[in-house]
């Protein structure tokens, strides 16, 4: 989803000579094929969003995968963009990178200053390894890579699984499976209390290219909307845009996940850039994708 965004945005900008390989014609957890890439691509600039990602099932039952695949990508990617002389590099991460009780909205140097939420503990140990990696080519070669934290993405191309989706696609899959079927109830995990931000895809990829054209800096940025909702205003806000009319129910033996994870956005805010495309009308732009996409889903 984050690649093929950030790809949109580049050809709409009209840049032309762009190295995108799929999952299936590059592994990159293969560290050979990785630097054989590198070394006929060349590029000069050097946007890493591949990773392995999902929600609290996935995070829960395979932190082995989470852990491993993302540093595997992680360090060869990185490791083949300094030995072909990148110059210029973006890494992208993620918010679960911060401790589960920081300070809200949470700030940049939050980062390393409490306990993470233990479900998704182990991927966010690989995308901090990643920044540090990031922060030392800078310290080490004086390059300026930088890297860039999102909240939490949705869009067109994102993963709709039933098992292995973060929380708005799963609603989104949820209650237009219930509307299709005349369901008259939904049923979600956890309380609905949690408070989660939701940036559209889109606008990430826009913020990627401000980034590179306009910040240098060792610390890495957060990128988000800096507003919030509950996981049940979320649910709701779906709900009206698959036009499910029944009604929604919470399982609260299962677990929320973090309470509040809001972004404090300033430093990006202070660079120039903010987004463009309102929770609502992102919404109805991805439950439109995800209807007339159904035979490409990942599910």
């Amino acid at each position: 989803m984050v690649g093929s965004a950030i790809h949109r945005k580049l050809g709409d900008e009209g840049f032309t000579n762009l190295h995108v390989r799929t999952r299936s014609e590059l592994d990159l957890t293969d560290r050979r094929a990785t630097f054989d890439f590198f070394e006929e691509a060349r590029p000069a600039v050097v946007v890493l969003a591949a990773a392995r990602v999902g929600g609290i099932l996935a995070n829960s039952t395979r932190p082995v995968d989470f852990l491993s695949e993302n540093l595997q990508i992680q360090v060869n990617v990185l490791d083949a963009a300094l030995h072909t002389g990148v110059h210029r590099l973006l890494f992208l991460g993620s918010s679960c990178i911060y401790p589960k009780f920081a300070p809200q909205p949470i700030a940049e140097d939050a980062l390393l200053t409490g306990t993470l939420e233990p479900t998704n503990d182990a991927y966010a140990i690989a995308k901090i390894a990643g920044i540090m990696q990031v922060q030392a080519v800078r310290r080490q070669y004086g390059l300026p890579w930088i890297s860039a934290m999102p909240t939490n993405l949705y869009g067109p191309g994102d993963n709709f699984s039933a098992t292995s989706s973060h929380v708005l696609p799963a609603f989104i899959r949820r209650y237009d499976e219930a509307r299709a079927q005349g369901a008259p109830v939904v049923t979600n995990w956890g309380s609905g209390n949690p408070r989660r931000e939701f940036l559209h895809v889109d606008d990430l990829a826009a913020a990627c290219l401000h980034l590179l054209e306009h910040f240098d800096g060792p610390q890495q940025v957060n990128v988000g909307t800096g507003e919030d909702q509950t996981i049940a205003e979320i649910a709701h806000m779906v709900s009206e845009a698959t036009g499910f009319t029944g009604d929604t129910e919470w399982d609260t033996s299962k677990p929320d996940g973090t309470p509040r994870k809001l972004l404090d956005v300033s430093t990006l805010r202070g660079s120039g850039w903010q987004p463009t495309i309102s929770l609502r009308d992102g919404l109805a732009d991805t439950v439109s994708w995800y209807r007339s996409n159904q035979q490409a889903l990942r599910v």
